[in-house]
């Protein structure tokens, strides 16, 4: 086991809230503790949690609208003129529809606007392959100057957020939508650019993102039991990588599965599998949406449909031990 302080996923029924209400709450805390915090939003105020920072700083809040694009362009004059804006919408139209604005006035000119994409991943369940945004971690990770965060829950959302206002770059943080497990506590660390090692192991290093954490937890678990000593590492923040952390749980296992609920292509797993070819290359598996769009249903049978779950996880592992034995 590791050291970090995780909540006890044992019980019968872990407590569960959406990811995006720790943004919300985070936000709100961000804007008390300093005035160049400002927000904007593209007409999804209560979906994305911003209502709670426009209930406590209506004058520092815009509505923008349906217009994504200006929702950005204004985000970069904002923070050209000193402040910290925070712009929020669905993912599949911010990154999804803003981009090329995102690349040209925020990212081009470096500055730190903080873009958050809610509802991403199959588990929006049945809004169905449009609003499943898989694609967001890899058209954000290519970014020049972007920092790209995917935490695992709630509580990790909120610390995250109030670290993205003094961070100085262009910051992108992925939320889910429906209710998700909490495993981190008050007292689990989070720092932008550092990723942690939730579970010790020496066999095989689980390199996880957001809500696949806790799958990787419980595939552990799974894993111990046939035998297997499995070393999650939890990625929350996919650019920049934690390489010292990742190459030096690479070379004590020699074998590794990575997990995200993106495209494998790009995402997480594209990140890791280039890291490890330059600088230690292992058997490698990687878990998450292989070049396909999602489809619509309930969110915990889309993620067993699409081998996103702890089962899936641990099939991979046996995998890649049978790589690393040959």
């Amino acid at each position: 086991m590791s050291n970090i302080a995780l909540a006890d996923l044992s019980v019968d029924e872990v407590l569960r809230e959406p990811i995006r209400k720790g943004f919300g709450r985070g936000l709100e805390k961000a804007g008390h503790l300093d005035t160049k915090v400002v927000a904007a939003c593209a007409d999804l105020t209560e979906s994305t949690q911003m209502h709670l920072f426009k209930q406590s700083f209506p004058d520092r809040f815009i509505e923008i609208g349906i217009a994504e694009q200006n929702l950005v362009t204004l985000a970069s004059g904002l923070a050209a003129a000193g402040k910290v804006p925070f712009v929020s919408s669905y993912a599949a139209f911010s990154p999804g529809r803003n981009w090329e604005q995102i690349r040209t006035t925020i990212c081009l000119n470096d500055r730190p606007v903080k873009i958050v994409g809610s509802h991403a991943g199959v588990s929006v369940g049945p809004d169905g392959a449009t609003h499943q945004m898989l694609e967001d971690l890899a058209l954000m990770r290519v970014l020049p100057n972007m920092v790209v965060i995917a935490p695992c829950d709630s509580i990790e959302a909120e610390k995250a957020t109030l670290a993205m206002v003094s961070d100085p770059r262009p910051n992108y943080i992925r939320l889910a939508r429906e209710e998700t497990p909490v495993i981190t506590t008050a007292e689990t660390p989070f720092v932008i650019g550092s990723a942690q090692v939730f579970e010790s192991g020496s066999d095989v290093t689980i390199l996880t993102t957001g809500t696949m954490t806790y799958h990787a937890l419980l595939a552990a678990d799974l894993l111990y039991k046939d035998g297997i000593e499995a070393e999650v590492i939890h990625v929350p923040t996919v650019k920049p990588l934690d390489e010292m952390t990742i190459i030096k749980s690479l070379s004590k296992t020699g074998a590794a599965v990575t997990a995200e609920e993106a495209q494998i292509n790009g995402g997480l797993g594209g990140a890791i599998a280039e890291l490890a070819a330059e600088h230690c290359p292992v058997p490698l598996k990687r878990i998450g949406m292989r070049d396909r769009f999602g489809e619509s249903g309930k969110p915990d049978e889309l993620m067993v449909y699409f081998g996103l779950d702890a089962k899936h996880i641990r099939l991979a592992v046996h995998e890649v031990m049978q790589k690393k034995g040959a």
